[in-house]
């Protein structure tokens, strides 16, 4: 398959993606704008198609009082059961929650809140039934057990990472491939330091032998380029067993 990026162009930050059926399905983050965190629709991994938002209505979150500022932080997609779970932060407000709905495009559900810890939550439904939730921590990544129907965490929040290249990470994201678990970091800042990290495991709890690549993806070496502040990653794996990695990234001003 040829194609030329931005695949999804425009101001569509934090990518996050999952495949259901025959179709793929990426939110994006939006800050301090309404509608929230919009849903993109794809079959080719290429063409995609905006199909609702997460959070559409003022019984999810109360919008006008945020006055500009930045709230509604990066978002974890997820599908398991049949079900579509979208994670994020309201920085301001309830702190990290998901919605949920049977049709991505919507309606869905209203907040259910874990916790009023930092950001970048995401969802990880392992095959043995168990559910993990991962944000970014003080010093690292932290990770419990919870119940996707309450929202309560089954156990203490406890860190299974620090950064693989740098002290700054975030934007976690645990995969587990052929008896593996991965955990996909972003780290060095949101900006010219960015850059997205994987290391592996036997355990969801660590500890991660960091690869030997890392960074994996990272333009923070590079001084004049078009495309800067690469990172902020999330893995998808296609119907023929491809694994494709799906990232933010900035135009610079200057070209």
């Amino acid at each position: 398959m040829s194609y030329i990026n931005p695949v999804l162009s425009g101001w569509n930050p934090d990518p996050s993606i999952c495949r259901a059926g025959e179709y793929f399905y990426l939110a994006t983050s939006t800050f301090m704008y309404f509608p929230a965190v919009p849903i993109y629709r794809s079959k080719n991994l290429v063409n995609w198609e905006l199909i609702g938002h997460a959070l559409d209505r003022t019984s999810q979150l109360d919008f006008l009082r945020w006055k500009n500022k930045n709230e509604i932080f990066a978002a974890t997609l997820r599908f398991h059961d049949g079900v579509f779970y979208l994670i994020t932060t309201d920085v301001g407000g309830i702190g990290n929650f998901f919605v949920t709905a049977t049709d991505p495009a919507g309606p869905w559900s209203d907040p259910v809140i874990v916790e009023s810890g930092l950001f970048d939550p995401s969802l990880f439904f392992d095959d043995d039934g168990k559910v993990y939730y991962t944000r970014r921590g003080r010093s690292g990544i932290v990770q419990a057990q919870i119940d996707v129907k309450s929202g309560r965490l089954l156990e203490p929040l406890r860190e299974i990472a620090r950064g693989f290249v740098s002290t700054d990470t975030e934007g976690p994201h645990l995969y587990k491939i052929r008896g593996l678990y991965y955990l996909l970091a972003g780290e060095g800042g949101s900006r010219y330091g960015h850059m997205a990290t994987i290391g592996r495991s036997t355990c969801p709890w660590g500890p991660f032998e960091s690869c030997p690549h890392n960074p994996i993806l990272t333009q923070r070496q590079v001084t004049f380029s078009p495309i800067r502040d690469t990172g902020h990653a999330e893995l998808v794996e296609d119907a023929t067993g491809k694994w494709w990695l799906f990232f933010l990234g900035t135009r610079n001003w200057t070209y």
